[in-house]
């Protein structure tokens, strides 16, 4: 594999952990295994590696971008991550009521109801 997947699979583990990464890999076919490269390079060993933001500050803007996008799936999975990244709940509602201005209310309010729910799943308490 490139330096860049390498440099990819070391920050996608710290961010998303061992387990999820390994179940993602577990399920990896011929088929897929084409887009897991594609991002394990591009997102995780390129934007995620960058050094003008910090992890937290990246993570902040990814699930405004998701909540923005509606990919909700996503959306769980990066609220997660923030065990990782050192995002705060108020700082993830705080770019949730940005997407509510700027991308819009109905999305906004999705966001927040699977941040809550996954913040719960997680044990926080809000």
């Amino acid at each position: 594999m490139s330096e860049r997947f390498e440099r990819g699979m070391k920050k996608r583990r710290s961010i998303l952990g061992d387990a999820h990464v390994d179940r993602a890999e577990a399920a990896r076919t011929a088929f897929d295994a084409p887009f897991q490269n594609l991002i394990t390079e591009g997102a995780w060993g390129t934007v995620w590696s960058g050094d003008a933001v910090s992890d937290r500050e990246r993570s902040l803007i990814t699930l405004a971008l998701l909540a923005a996008g509606g990919h909700w799936d996503e959306l769980a999975m990066h609220v997660r991550a923030t065990r990782h990244t050192g995002a705060t709940p108020e700082e993830v509602r705080e770019a949730f009521l940005h997407v509510a201005i700027y991308a819009g209310v109905p999305a906004a309010n999705k966001a927040l109801k699977i941040a809550r729910e996954t913040y719960e799943e997680m044990g926080v308490d809000l």
